[in-house]
Order: C-alpha cells, then sequence, then structure tokens
C-alpha cells in the first residue's frame, strides 16, 4: 500500500472539522491557511505550475507578494484559504543570505525581574 498524502491530508481535515464540532469548547483561530509550494524547480516552472493551479482552483494570480519574489494564487472558503505559493530563485538566495548568519550574533541575556 502506498502513502497517498493527498488522501491523508483531506482525511486530516475532515477528522479536525469532526473533532472541533463534538468539542465546541476547544478553542480555534479565526482562519486557516493550507499552502501548497512547487519544488524548486526554475522560476519559470514554478510559475507556470502556479498559472495552472489558479486556472483549476478559478482564482488569479496575487501580486501583492510580488515585491518579496512570491507567486502565488489562493482560493477562499469562508476563512479557509487554499494558497499555492512559488518562492522564486532571488527570494530563496535572499533567506539563504540572511540565514547565514543566524547563530553568529547572540543577544544580551535578558535580566531577571
Amino acid at each position: 500500500m502506498t502513502y497517498d498524502h493527498r488522501t491523508a491530508l483531506i482525511n486530516g481535515l475532515l477528522d479536525l472539522a469532526a473533532f472541533l464540532e463534538a468539542h465546541p469548547d476547544v478553542p480555534v483561530s479565526s482562519s486557516v491557511t493550507v499552502h501548497h509550494f512547487p519544488d524548486q524547480g526554475s522560476d519559470a516552472d514554478q510559475r507556470a505550475e502556479i498559472d495552472q493551479i489558479a486556472a483549476l482552483v478559478g482564482s488569479v494570480i496575487d501580486y501583492a507578494d510580488s515585491p518579496y519574489g512570491h507567486y502565488a494564487t489562493s482560493r477562499l472558503f469562508g476563512p479557509v484559504e487554499y494558497r499555492a505559493v512559488a518562492v522564486l530563485a532571488a527570494a530563496r538566495a535572499r533567506h539563504d543570505a540572511e540565514a547565514s548568519y543566524r547563530g553568529c550574533i547572540q543577544p544580551d541575556p535578558t535580566p531577571a525581574t
């Protein structure tokens, strides 16, 4: 038997919905987003996948994240969002450069109060 991540995700979402419905005292957030990220191919390949997803879900490209190097589309189901995001090469490079400093700077200890 092979593992089917799509079926597992759908079943997990249904199980979560049933659990929350059965346990009204459990707090929930006001919204939830399910993300899909294409494999890190070329920028052109990633954009093509997002364009295809936009056509499948009936949405348009969301250019709000473009300055950050993301190419995205989404569809809302009330407070639930399906969002497909391509993190383009320049954004990945910028993130890697910023992350290269991680651990190099140690903040002063927080004084005890």
